[in-house]
């Protein structure tokens, strides 16, 4: 029977660290590698992590608020457009949701009217 195809190359299976060159090559690389990629010397900034979803003693009564607000708004948005792609005897009550969480944004955005801001005192001018 003859063979369609001739038989494959014998390659022989070359490591990096099979002669001194190429393990010198290849800690030449490394080197270079390591001096664009991450200079020594330079670390990363420390990464600020945000405890906003942890609800912290540092969270401030007005960050809480405007995050409650915002997630409140875009509550209802979803529940909105669900409403509009079911049928009618289940988009009453995602009408209804909706309007409930409409009603939870209203008081959230009414907290943050009435939220006491701390004044800052012009530089210069006495404090009472």
């Amino acid at each position: 029977m003859i063979k369609p195809t001739p038989n494959p190359p014998e390659t022989d299976s070359v490591s990096p660290y099979e002669s001194i060159d190429s393990k010198k090559l290849h800690e030449a690389a490394d080197r270079a590698l390591d001096h664009y990629l991450c200079p020594p010397g330079s670390t990363p900034p420390p990464r600020r992590t945000r405890g906003m979803y942890a609800v912290t003693a540092d969270n401030k009564n007005e960050e809480l608020l405007i995050d409650a607000s915002e997630t409140l708004a875009s509550a209802q948005t979803i529940a909105q457009n669900i409403a509009s792609l079911v049928p009618a005897s289940q988009r009453r009550a995602l009408v209804g949701i909706a309007q409930l969480i409409m009603l939870g944004e209203l008081a959230v955005n009414r907290a943050l009217d009435n939220l006491q801001l701390p004044v800052k005192q012009p530089s210069g001018s006495p404090a009472d």
